[in-house]
């Protein structure tokens, strides 16, 4: 049986979606957010709009559209391991949210950055392909003081950012 879009369109908009419960222990997590295009009833513009998703021990999915507090709301509603281990992108909006996970007074997060979007943001830089390799080995290896020496003397807006990338808000208390 063929089904046309906007029959499959108001077939979701109608459903009622859950929020899956995970059933086991939740020792890990990865979060990321980005823009998504929404399209509403017939003949209505489409909307743009914001949106985070978190993924629990690699099973359990949710996706909050200008809500971060339903996500924040829904981590914690589940049984949390101590310590947490989150992923995310090195974005701001991510870690402001991570913070807020667990949140009790002895509560250990282990955040870790992710090696696509850190090797995404390193390239961005340009210039000699030899000192970005050896950037990106020195990253591999845990060794963000000496990655930054090695820039240290690089000029430019996309240097300056990746540096700042590298320190927001510290990864003292963070992995690559």
């Amino acid at each position: 049986m063929k089904v046309g879009h906007s029959t499959q369109q108001q077939l979701v908009l109608s459903q009622d979606f859950q929020l899956p419960q995970a059933q086991i222990a939740v020792s890990e997590l990865s979060v990321d957010g980005g823009k998504v295009r929404l399209r509403g009833k017939l003949k209505q513009s489409c909307q743009w709009r914001d949106y985070k998703a978190v993924r629990l021990q690699g099973i359990y999915y949710g996706a909050f559209f200008d809500d971060n507090q339903s996500l924040v709301d829904y981590v914690n509603s589940q049984h949390l391991v101590n310590p947490l281990v989150c992923l995310g992108d090195g974005h701001d909006g991510v870690w402001n949210l991570v913070k807020e996970f667990g949140q009790t007074e002895h509560f250990e997060r282990w955040e870790i950055l992710d090696w696509y979007h850190l090797k995404e943001n390193l390239y961005k830089i340009g210039g000699s392909f030899k000192r970005l390799k050896a950037a990106e080995t020195l990253l591999w290896q845990g060794q963000v003081e000496e990655t930054q020496a090695l820039l240290h003397s690089s000029r430019g807006k996309q240097v300056k950012n990746f540096i700042a990338y590298l320190n927001f808000p510290s990864l003292s208390h963070r992995q690559l």
